[in-house]
Formats: structure tokens, sequence, C-alpha cells
């Protein structure tokens, strides 16, 4: 059993019945799985429908048509609290209406974990903690959120998600704001999350990424998924070529894939 799965997924903004001019239909029949302990990324330029492919997994959104199903169980019959305890997400930027320390915006993750009306448990202060470390950030935990540069910003969010402790780990572009080094420390990180068990579900617009860290690749081209599978097997030239709209050279030394367009 897949740990998330879209089965015929069609999604967009808008009213599904209304007026063409009131709608905008984005995803037109996507089907994808993530297997728990694997590493997917979903690829393609910007505009494509990365971003609404995770929104809709994650229960944002609800699909026109096709379902949306964790562990088994459709998304749609599942409570906010659920959906929090099964998946979590790292977007590209979080508006903070508040100052918060560090530490403090991590334990937010905690929060389907914590009943209404309840103080954070040990167990709780112990998995921001925990989260914090494995980010490599620990040393920021009483920093002000609202002081931290965008690629610091980035990995905050990543180790709130972690704090949540889901089976499923979404992120939207999580390699964006991130220098050389921290690309590297996040390729590492996930890899070590998927090792753990858990089905890590990421998008990125650079091919290089993807290949880096990705067990299987999807490549998604105008909210259809053009291919799927190992990425030796899906980046290949003509795919590239044909998604980026740009010629696009691929090259393979040992077990890494290089581009250059």
């Amino acid at each position: 059993m897949s740990a998330i799965e879209l089965h015929e997924v069609t999604a967009g903004y808008g009213t599904p019945g209304g007026i063409r001019e009131e709608r905008h239909e984005v995803l037109h029949g996507v089907s994808l799985a993530a297997e728990a302990g694997t590493v997917t990324a979903i690829l393609g330029p910007n505009g494509v429908g990365k971003t609404t492919l995770l929104n809709t997994a994650l229960g944002w959104i609800r699909p026109w048509s096709g379902s949306v199903t964790l562990g088994g169980r459709e998304i749609a019959g599942l409570s906010g609290s659920e959906r929090g305890r099964l998946v979590s997400i790292v977007p590209q930027a979080d508006h903070v209406p508040f100052e918060y320390t560090v530490f403090e915006y991590v334990l937010l993750g905690r929060a389907p974990h914590i009943g209404r009306m309840s103080l954070p448990r040990e167990e709780d202060l112990d998995a921001a903690r925990r989260a914090l470390a494995q980010a490599g950030i620990a040393e920021m935990a009483g920093h002000g959120v609202l002081e931290t540069s965008a690629g610091e910003r980035q990995l905050v969010l990543l180790a709130r998600a972690l704090a949540q402790d889901t089976a499923v780990l979404l992120l939207d572009e999580p390699s964006a704001h991130l220098d050389l080094a921290n690309k590297r420390r996040l390729v590492r990180l996930l890899r070590t999350q998927a090792d753990a068990g858990r089905a890590v579900v990421l998008t990125a617009h650079e091919p290089e990424f993807a290949a880096a860290v990705a067990d299987r690749v999807a490549l998604l081209s105008r909210g259809v998924v053009l291919a799927v599978g190992p990425p030796a097997d899906v980046l290949t030239a003509d795919h590239l070529s044909r998604v980026y709209g740009t010629p696009v050279t691929a090259h393979r030394a040992g077990d890494r894939l290089f581009f250059a367009w």
C-alpha cells in the first residue's frame, strides 16, 4: 500500500462547474503514488502545477475528480488533526504574524499531537529539540524567527515539519534559498528521513537536485505527468527538452547525472 496516492486527480481553482472564466484547471488526471522509505521528486518548470499538486495531496485543495489517499484512507474523510498527524509540508515561504523564537516556532509542529487547551509535554519539547538538531540549526533555538535569512527560514520550516513527525513529508522547492553546503545537508537529511520509513515527496525545478536526492522522479508538464520512474530513465535529454522548452543534454558519470542547456 502506498503511503500517499493520487488517482486520476483533476484539480484547480474556482468552481469546477462554473463558466470557463470562473475556473482554472491546473491538474489534468494526475496519478502518482509515493511509497514509504522513498524520496519522490516532482520536477518541472515554474507554472506547471507542482505546488497545486502538493496542496491537493495535503488536502488544502479538494480534487474536482479523482481521489487522494493517505495510508489507504481517503483524505477527504480525515479531520484536520488526523491529516496533521499523517502528513506535513515544508512550504516555499510562510507568513509569520508574530515574533517567535525559532524553538517556539518549531514547537508549533507538535500542534496535531497536543490536545486543545493543553500544554506541550516533555516529549513534544524533545521532538522540537531533535528536529532543530536534525536540521542543523540547534544553535538558533533562541533567535527570533523574523530575524532569520531566507535560507535559515527554510531550515526552520523544515525543522517544524520534522517535529510534526508524520509518515508523509511534503516539501515545496526545499532547495530554493539554500547555499551549496545546506543543499548537501538537505539531500542527506531527506535520505535519512526516507531510510527511517517516511515517504518524502518534494517539488523541484532543477534536474540536478532531483537526480541527487530522488529514488523516483515524476516529470510534470502543464498539469500532466509526462513520465515517472528512476531518475536515469526519466531525466533524459528528450524528456527535459520537451518539458523545459529548450535544448537540454544529459550526461552520466558513474551513478551521477549531469545536465547542460
